[in-house]
């Protein structure tokens, strides 16, 4: 189970919520998928045990804190968690293993009422005849107590793994993905889904590409996008049909001959796609590489960042150990001006789309220490290395970033690192810049 420690700090990173030291974990220990909710007061794992651990953040610190929040047992992994944004006290969300979504209220109380008229204190029903007055019960303070408790379950709609949730600019519907279709359903119907992308041929033998991804626009409710595993991308149109196999615009960038290798249609697959916050530009991430799309633009990306070059000569070693089937995932910033993604050794990129500048972070114990400061790293394939490069050789490839959010509005992150959580702040805009 994830036991949150605070580790405060005044620069770059603020909090770290880490195991004991050199405590031993097993695979449900590992954390599968992290979310901000649309304000960014709250913060959600969910692990490969099937458990989704909320923390909220302290408003009166100037530093961000997140404190524990509560817990919740789901069964099997969750791969996606994904926020409703708030529209009264309560807090709703929605998390998928790899059948079932289901949707969750999150709430607090910390008054209590009393002096009922029918009921005794213990909460039983009084018997009528000895009830001879009527009194107005009171709202009383008690200890802040936070409720979940599992309003809807979305079964039975999924043959294959879901890879992808998304919920609507509406608000009132949310798509599920899995490997060859996507499903439409309204979020206060359990038992109906509308299925509106269906690429499964009738003979499986035939299928060359699976759905890796999806996601709805964050403003036109009629549009989404999905990504495939021959690496390319499909803007689909709810308004022009009700099944949207035909897609409005295809986004792939053309192969380079010269390039192509066994390892070509592996690498090129993509593992996430994210509309920006503008939803102007999609973010795609594949093996080695984060693109920039303009949804103007289908032949090319607008721009493209290398996250670790230096493995394209490891590729036959990483495919021997499957790590390069990893399924990194990406994100932006608030205002759309710098991306983030994960790669090996608990390495982390960040790319500022302004300046072409990039850094390359390590989200480690030794950075979770009070008032210690993340330094850039730098990995060294050979010649000359400086004092603190790491040898590409020396890259601990059990170690991996794969999820990763950012805050919606402050300069605040999480990282997910095996069992760990790590959130950074601040000081990053001077690490790009400086």
């Amino acid at each position: 189970m994830l036991n949150p420690i605070q580790v405060l700090c005044s620069d770059i990173t603020s909090l770290s919520l880490e195991p004991e030291p050199f405590a031993s974990y097993t695979e449900a220990d590992i954390i599968s998928t992290v979310e901000f909710n649309h304000t960014g007061e709250l913060l959600a794992t969910g692990d490969k045990g099937g458990r989704v651990v909320i923390f909220q953040s302290e408003p009166e610190s100037h530093e961000p804190e997140f404190d524990y929040l509560k817990s919740l047992e789901i069964e099997e992994k969750i791969n996606k968690i994904r926020w409703l944004p708030q529209q009264n006290a309560s807090h709703f969300l929605l998390s998928t293993n790899d059948k079932t979504v289901k949707l969750w209220k999150v709430s607090e109380r910390d008054k209590r009422p009393e002096g009922y008229n029918l009921k005794d204190e213990e909460g039983r029903m009084k018997n009528l005849s000895t009830v001879t007055s009527l009194q107005v019960p009171v709202l009383k303070p008690m200890d802040l107590m936070v409720e979940v408790s599992p309003r809807r379950v979305f079964a039975n709609a999924h043959t294959y793994h879901v890879n992808s949730i998304s919920v609507n600019s509406d608000h009132e519907t949310y798509m599920s993905a899995d490997d060859l279709r996507i499903n439409l359903w309204h979020l206060g119907i359990t038992n109906r889904s509308f299925n509106i992308v269906d690429i499964k041929p009738v003979n499986m033998e035939d299928l060359t590409e699976v759905i890796t991804a999806a996601e709805f626009h964050p403003h036109h409710c009629n549009l989404l996008v999905y990504s495939s595993s021959k690496g390319t991308l499909r803007l689909c149109d709810m308004r022009e049909a009700a099944l949207c196999d035909k897609h409005s615009k295809l986004f792939e960038e053309p192969e380079d001959p010269s390039n192509r290798s066994f390892f070509s249609e592996i690498i090129s697959s993509v593992s996430d796609v994210k509309f920006s916050h503008s939803g102007r530009y999609l973010l795609t991430r594949d093996y080695l590489t984060a693109k920039v799309w303009d949804l103007n633009m289908e032949n090319k990306p607008l721009e493209i960042y290398q996250v670790h070059d230096y493995l394209r000569s490891k590729l036959c070693s990483l495919y021997e150990n499957d790590c390069i089937f990893d399924k990194f995932e990406c994100a932006w910033n608030g205002s759309d001006s710098v991306i983030m993604t994960g790669a090996y050794n608990n390495f982390f990129r960040m790319f500022d789309r302004n300046t072409n500048r990039d850094v390359t972070l390590e989200a480690s114990r030794e950075s979770s220490k009070p008032r210690a400061v993340l330094k850039p790293r730098r990995v060294c394939q050979g010649g000359k290395q400086r004092k603190d490069d790491i040898s590409v050789d020396s890259l601990d490839f059990t170690k991996k970033i794969l999820h990763t959010a950012w805050h919606p509005t402050e300069n605040i992150i999480a990282i997910a690192a095996t069992n760990n959580l790590y959130i950074f702040q601040d000081k990053l805009n001077q690490e790009m810049h400086g």
